[in-house]
């Protein structure tokens, strides 16, 4: 195979990845070793994330037509991809807990999709709760007002015998005393 041929294979390759991709984060790696890297490949393969060191001009002809293409804007020096798979947050996940035990890593732009996010949006991103998270949250918002309405007709009934003795016990209880 061909020099040619293998990049063409490395451009369609990340192509289809940055087209089912849910979001990238773009780092620069400089000054970390291998042994670290290799770590965080593991990582990133058990959390659904495809890593990918590239080169930028291969990168910037895998990305042009894509989502992802306002990437290319931040393409200069060593670049290391991390793209979510599965949900939004968890290539900013990734790269956020495994720089903050590597300073020398550190996070070129980020995007999810249709524009670039500045490097700062990463604590934000790496902070959206998950697809399952996401749906508990709402199921007990929706849960909430049921559960009110459903104690407030069990309380009904008691209610109602309350306050109707109590009325009784008022009408009768003048009469009595005279």
């Amino acid at each position: 195979m061909s020099r040619l041929e293998e990049k063409k294979l490395v451009v369609d390759e990340l192509k289809k990845v940055a087209d089912e991709a849910l979001s990238a984060v773009v780092v620069d790696y400089r000054g970390t070793n291998v042994p670290d890297l290799t770590l965080l490949r593991k990582d990133a393969s058990s959390s659904s994330v495809y890593l990918r060191v590239i080169k930028n001009t291969l990168a910037k002809r895998a990305l042009e037509g894509t989502k992802f293409d306002s990437i290319n804007e931040i393409l200069t020096g060593p670049s290391l991809f991390a793209f979510s798979l599965d949900d939004f947050k968890s290539a900013a996940k990734l790269v956020k807990d495994f720089s903050k035990s590597h300073e020398s890593f550190s996070v070129k732009g980020l995007s999810i999709g249709e524009g670039l996010l500045d490097a700062s949006e990463l604590d934000r991103l790496a902070s959206l709760p998950s697809k399952e998270e996401a749906i508990s949250m709402l199921m007990s918002v929706l849960q909430s007002p049921i559960q009110k309405f459903a104690g407030g007709l069990q309380n009904l009934p008691s209610n109602f015998v309350r306050n109707f003795s109590k009325s009784i016990e008022d009408d009768i209880g003048p009469s009595l005393k005279s």
